[in-house]
């Protein structure tokens, strides 16, 4: 397998990683985190969050630097390329703000909290702080398929 169809490969893979583990967390994990009472859900949520975040703090970067790799190394940067990839890469540096954002801020608050009061509004950040990256991600999705 030659360089160019390797780093397109991680790239690809990093994001269906990172947009389909948001896709989970979102549509089947959280509605059935109903059947679980308070402090389960919390402790559950707890689990998830650390795997889910090193995750993605494995698969964001991966995708950040093979995307800048392809296309330096074989676009010529990005005067040679036309406005799909320049929407992609627009839109994966938010998604990146977004997931440092959501660690550093909801979610550093709410692995400290012990009480409730704090947990669930931070959890609710969370929810819809993944929520906005979710859509960020199908949409560039749809453009990479459609550009």
């Amino acid at each position: 397998m030659d360089l160019f169809l390797l780093l397109k490969t991680v790239h690809v893979l990093a994001a269906v990683i990172w947009v389909g583990g948001m896709f989970f967390a979102y549509v089947v994990l959280r509605p059935s985190l109903a059947a679980l009472e308070p402090p389960q859900r919390v402790a559950l949520h707890r689990q998830v969050f650390r795997r889910f975040f090193l995750v993605v703090w494995h698969a964001m970067p991966l995708q950040l630097i093979t995307g800048l790799w392809i296309l330096f190394a074989y676009y010529g940067g990005f005067e040679g390329v036309e406005w799909p990839i320049h929407a992609m890469f627009t839109l994966g540096v938010i998604m990146a703000a977004v997931f440092v954002m959501i660690f550093f801020g909801p979610y550093r608050r709410f692995r400290a909290a012990a009480d409730p009061a704090v947990i669930v509004p931070t959890l609710d950040s969370i929810r819809r702080w993944i929520g906005v990256n979710l859509v960020l991600g199908l949409v560039t999705i749809v453009i990479a398929i459609l550009g």
